[in-house]
């Protein structure tokens, strides 16, 4: 195996993991919402529920970030997969953002609020 097969593989490794972090982090979630569904009251369970999901849906986007960074970087390095890549990385930023501020009620870069 040369070193172009074996970043592939880790590439592909990683794009899997991303994928089974938001799948399980999903079915996780809705375990826990089945719970405090018998235990709390709905509005309870409903909003742990979205933090969950939103949760793993942060870091499943974030480790199918670095899978295509390694892949673009070190397989396919020409101006038009750093351009897709900038593109993608632009849109998850996005989403990871847009997430942040569901769970959290302010964006990433904006301080918590004082207790």
């Amino acid at each position: 195996m040369n070193l172009i097969e074996l970043i592939r593989s880790v590439s592909d490794v990683m794009d899997a993991l991303g994928v089974a972090i938001v799948s399980l982090g999903v079915l996780w979630g809705i375990c826990i919402f089945i719970k405090d569904l018998i235990t709390q009251s709905s509005d309870i369970a409903y909003k742990a529920f979205r933090i969950q999901i939103v949760r793993s849906l942060i870091l499943g986007l974030e480790i199918l970030v670095a899978g295509d960074v390694i892949r673009t970087v070190a397989i396919s390095p020409s101006l038009t997969s750093v351009a897709v890549l900038g593109a993608i990385v632009l849109i998850r930023c996005f989403l990871s953002w847009s997430l942040t501020l569901e769970i959290d009620g302010r964006w990433p870069w904006q301080a918590p609020p004082k207790a």
